[in-house]
């Protein structure tokens, strides 16, 4: 049996309902609609657009190579003969290498190595009056590696190895002296071609191409202020008026990128 409503019950309830509040109910859709675009444009609805590829992503893609053994500053530094410094500084990241070498002399054993970077430390820190020493890195005959400045090796630590370039570099300093006619032992060569690998491939840079740096010091080839565009894997000479790596071993410096390249895993 049909129930009959009363006459003006359908008016009585909506009656209840004060008009404003109709007006807005009838605009939720519409505002959950805006809102929805608002939270996409913002990232929330897409976070991973808004942020980029993962950290793990961008790992894949970067070319990274195998980080090098690298002997730590307490093997040549002792607590007698540490200078008091300043807390270490810092850049983004690495985006250039400059190799050097030490201009001292070849012949040595290299279990007397940490005994000679400690007389290289005591002259730039004594004599120059540096915080510490120049190099991030630096590489005996035998192919060790070891820490140079303080700071901690996977980290861009601002060096003090290459006059107006020493940010977003590092510094890998060859010990010995390696003018023209100068053999360079093949494991220093690729100690520096594995450490140059590694370090700029945290950044995902090609050791083969060429790097945008600005000068921070009128001192060096290029005027303070001034953009320039240098080898990513580069000599001191390149940046600076001076002979250093020294002929011998700036003659290798093709080599060792395309080796860098190689252990990256790039192609030839």
């Amino acid at each position: 049996m049909r129930v009959r409503r009363p006459r003006g019950a359908g008016r009585a309830h909506r009656a209840h309902i004060p008009r404003p509040a109709i007006v807005l109910l009838s605009w939720l859709p519409g505002l959950a609609a805006v809102l929805g675009l608002v939270l996409c444009a913002d990232g929330v609805g897409h976070r991973s657009a808004r942020h980029g590829p993962s950290v793990e992503a961008r790992a894949a893609t970067r070319h990274t190579a195998p980080k090098p053994h690298i002997v730590p500053r307490s093997a040549w530094l002792d607590p007698l003969s540490r200078h008091a410094q300043p807390p270490p500084r810092y850049d983004d990241e690495v985006v250039a290498v400059f190799v050097h070498h030490t201009d001292s002399p070849n012949g040595y054993d290299c279990a007397d190595v940490p005994r000679i970077i400690r007389y290289l430390y005591a002259g730039q820190t004594g004599a120059r009056n540096w915080d510490d020493i120049g190099y991030n890195f630096l590489v005996d005959r035998c192919g060790t590696i070891y820490e140079g400045r303080a700071g901690g090796v996977d980290r861009a630590v601002t060096g003090a190895h290459t006059q107006g370039f020493n940010h977003r570099t590092a510094g890998i300093a060859a010990i010995g002296t390696f003018t023209a006619g100068i053999p360079v032992p093949k494991a220093m060569t690729d100690a520096i071609a594995a450490l140059a690998a590694w370090k700029l491939g945290l950044a995902g840079v090609d050791p083969r191409t060429e790097a945008h740096l600005v000068s921070s010091n009128s001192l060096s080839r290029y005027p303070s202020g001034t953009a320039a565009t240098l080898p990513a894997l580069a000599a001191h000479k390149d940046a600076y008026m001076t002979s250093c790596p020294g002929e011998a071993l700036s003659s290798r410096l093709p080599e060792i990128r395309r080796q860098a390249a190689r252990l990256q895993g790039r192609a030839p």
